[in-house]
């Protein structure tokens, strides 16, 4: 069960490390459609989400490297 909470844990940090970079790098017209924050024609870059993205993908591999420690008894 550890395992597989570290596992999934891991996987929804990459997706936010991957959401964080897309909000960094491209400006608010350049977005998917589908993102918070997608404006047309603007050239607005989302700053905060992307901060907010990376740090809830950091939260992630914190949960999964304390998952992954060794079983009390």
């Amino acid at each position: 069960m550890k395992k597989s909470l570290a596992t999934l844990a891991v996987i929804i940090g990459l997706l936010f490390l991957y959401v964080s970079y897309v909000y960094a790098t491209h400006s608010a017209g350049l977005l998917p459609t589908y993102y918070p924050g997608y404006l047309l024609n603007s050239l607005i870059v989302h700053t905060k989400h992307s901060i907010v993205a990376f740090i809830l993908a950091i939260a992630c591999f914190i949960f999964a490297w304390f998952q992954s420690g060794p079983k009390k008894n």
